[in-house]
């Protein structure tokens, strides 16, 4: 990476999967600073999946995770992250997370951890496309904790429907250490970005977005391979998205997540509520 030094969020979000350890399976997690309105999705899984992480022998590497978003959750007050250890076999270990504020579950998911196996491989290959240059990103986009480029901007400029797929490059905006938990969780963190809006894009032009009620219900995630091993969250990475359907006030929505030599790393589901009031 050119970049030499991390952006102050990046910095804040670092600093956030930092968590405080209360007893052998509660873990306090906070938030950024001057938050308002709801908590960031992927913010709370992030934080969900290091606490899982935490409670497991350093030779298992997540593998999945399930979740399901269930409440609103309060940047104001810290969370407590409750993790119950459902299994530990030989090859696989099971751990089942609650994310808990004012006396209710937020968010629950679970996580599947294994040991590293050799295998049968094989995968999707990734869309011609490449990493925007350097002078190209503009310094707005450097601000956050990732950088993200959509390919399919100029696109989306006006407000016609477009079919539902879109693609998006994203790294950290600075380098990160070479530690692979780390990597696994800002990786969980970003891959709640644009999940949702694929869902929205054949719609464009016929809701009044403002009307339009959008909320993450849940997130699915399998890791193909291990973090800083075979990939890195501070090198560009590919996120390929689209939306199969959009029913009943939901959108069901899928991502692909490639390294930029075409490397398949992980693999996204996300259903969301798409509902017009």
């Amino acid at each position: 990476m050119s970049s030499s030094s991390m952006s102050a969020r990046l910095e804040e979000l670092v600093a956030l999967l930092d968590l405080e350890r209360i007893e052998r399976n509660l873990f306090r997690a906070r938030h950024p600073e001057g938050r308002t309105g709801r908590l960031y999705g992927g913010q709370i899984m992030a934080q969900a999946m290091k606490a899982a992480i935490e409670t497991v022998d350093e030779d298992r590497r997540p593998h999945s995770l399930h979740g399901y978003f269930l409440r609103p959750g309060d940047p104001a007050v810290p969370a407590l992250i409750d993790v119950e250890r459902i299994r530990d076999g030989r090859s696989f270990t099971t751990r089942r997370v609650v994310v808990v504020q004012h006396g209710h579950a937020i968010f629950n998911m679970d996580v599947s951890f294994q040991v590293a196996e050799p295998g049968l491989e094989h995968q999707l290959d990734m869309p011609a496309l490449t990493p925007p240059p350097e002078r190209k990103i503009p310094e707005a986009l450097k601000e956050p904790p990732f950088i993200a480029w959509r390919q399919e901007h100029k696109a989306l400029q006006g407000n016609d429907p477009h079919p539902p797929r879109q693609h998006i490059w994203f790294r950290t905006s600075g380098p990160v250490a070479d530690d692979p938990v780390l990597h696994t969780c800002l990786l969980v963190y970003e891959s709640d970005n644009a999940l949702l809006s694929t869902g929205r894009l054949p719609h464009r032009g016929s809701f009044d977005r403002a009307r339009l009620q959008m909320a993450s219900l849940d997130h699915a995630m399998w890791f193909h391979h291990p973090a800083v091993e075979r990939w890195r969250a501070d090198e560009w990475l590919l996120y390929a998205l689209d939306s199969p359907s959009s029913s009943a006030s939901r959108g069901y929505n899928r991502g692909l997540i490639f390294t930029e030599d075409g490397l398949l790393v992980a693999s996204t589901m996300q259903e969301g509520l798409m509902r017009q009031r």
